[in-house]
């Protein structure tokens, strides 16, 4: 092994006497195996740190060149000593396709079986759509029905009402008795100058309007709604009819009916009927 030195070079140069002290100085220690496992190993860092050695170039060559024979040898005698277990190994790569082939047909299948599961469920998903759409229709028509049902028996009441009381003409005269009628138009029937009842009015335009809200409710254009047409004209006519009289009744009392008459013109603006009540008053002031 080539020579090496410690301290600068001028120092050797001067006295020839130094060089045979170059053969008593100490050799380098060996390049430790450690140095080479360390996760972040970078050969130029490394051999950047090799610089106070004081070992030549061509001897660190020699050294790092009889580490890698080293190594090689391990590694040789590494591979002979588990020779079996490298055959297995292959052996068992040899069968891999197979195995990896078996997993994609199951894969294949598995995908196969989730599509079917997700048509059945998109179809149940379907299935439940329509039958709550059916469900939502049908209790419309159930509602609708039993608006029907309502309006009918509404406007039936009405008409025996109006029916009784004959538009115009008083209910004692044919028999009627309306017992919260009597109570409530006490003050207005007790002088017996009147035969029409303002509150029993009142409340028969009221039905009047509430069969008619009922009727929007369904619809206007609904086949039942627009077949008892005739019969909401024959009640308006009526409750017209009674409120004329009503009308006719407290004009002609003068001074006295004058609050009568205001009470019966809002009667008639509650039956949207202002324009009805212009008419007769005008038909009476003529007259």
């Amino acid at each position: 092994m080539s020579r090496f030195y410690f301290g600068d070079s001028s120092n050797s140069s001067n006295s020839g006497a130094d060089d045979d002290d170059d053969d008593t100085l100490p050799y380098p220690a060996p390049l430790q195996r450690s140095d080479f496992l360390a996760p972040d190993f970078s050969p130029s860092t490394y051999l950047s740190s090799l610089r106070n050695r004081h070992q030549t170039l061509e001897d660190l060559r020699s050294e790092l060149r009889s580490r890698s024979q080293l190594l090689s040898k391990e590694l040789l005698d590494l591979v002979n000593s588990n020779y079996q277990d490298f055959l297995g190994l292959g052996r068992s790569l040899k069968s891999g396709d197979e195995k990896v082939e078996e997993v994609r047909v199951g894969l294949l299948g598995f995908r196969k079986e989730v599509e079917g599961v997700r048509g059945k469920v998109v179809e149940r998903e379907e299935s439940v759509r329509e039958l709550v759409e059916e469900r939502i229709a049908i209790r419309k028509q159930i509602a609708m029905g039993r608006a029907l049902v309502d309006y009918d028996a509404r406007l039936a009441l009405l008409e025996g009402q109006l029916m009784v009381e004959m538009a115009g003409k008083s209910a004692a005269a044919n028999g009627y008795e309306d017992f919260s009628d009597s109570e409530e138009d006490s003050d207005e029937e007790e002088e017996g100058a009147y035969s029409m009842s303002v509150s029993k009015l009142r409340r028969h335009v009221l039905k009047y309007r509430l069969i008619q809200q009922v009727g929007k409710g369904v619809g206007v254009e609904h086949p039942i709604i627009i077949a008892q047409a005739p019969r909401m004209m024959k009640v308006r006519n009526t409750l017209l009819l009674d409120l004329s009289a009503a009308l006719q009744q407290a004009q002609s009392a003068g001074t006295s009916g004058a609050d009568r008459v205001l009470k019966v013109m809002k009667i008639y603006a509650d039956m949207d009927e202002s324009v009805e009540a212009v008419k007769v008053l005008k038909s009476l002031k003529a007259a």
